[in-house]
């Protein structure tokens, strides 16, 4: 169990900073961000999780601002998994569980 909810959230970690990292790039390259390198790495390793944001979220939802749903969406299933890896650990006692 312990091992599910640590590799939950480190893919979710993973996606988060890619996401982070996308918008911060978008920022900086501005029209030219589909050109560099970097944001279609970022883009491709998000792919999955943007494309699970847009099946998800109501047709009224932009599709620019599904990689803002799709952030928002990760936290949220990070937080619930930190707080059930917390749980976890002090239900079983575990001393030094990170």
């Amino acid at each position: 169990m312990l091992l599910f909810l640590s590799a939950v959230k480190l893919v979710c970690e993973i996606a988060l900073m890619a996401l982070l990292g996308q918008g911060v790039l978008a920022v900086l390259a501005g029209d030219k961000r589909d050109s560099n390198f970097f944001y279609q790495l970022l883009k491709v390793l998000t792919r999955p999780f943007v494309a699970a944001a847009r099946f998800i979220a109501p047709k009224q939802v932009a599709d620019q601002h599904v990689g803002f749903v799709a952030f928002f969406l990760l936290l949220l299933v990070w937080a619930v998994v930190t707080f059930e890896k917390i749980s976890y650990c002090v239900g079983q006692k575990m001393v030094g569980c990170q």
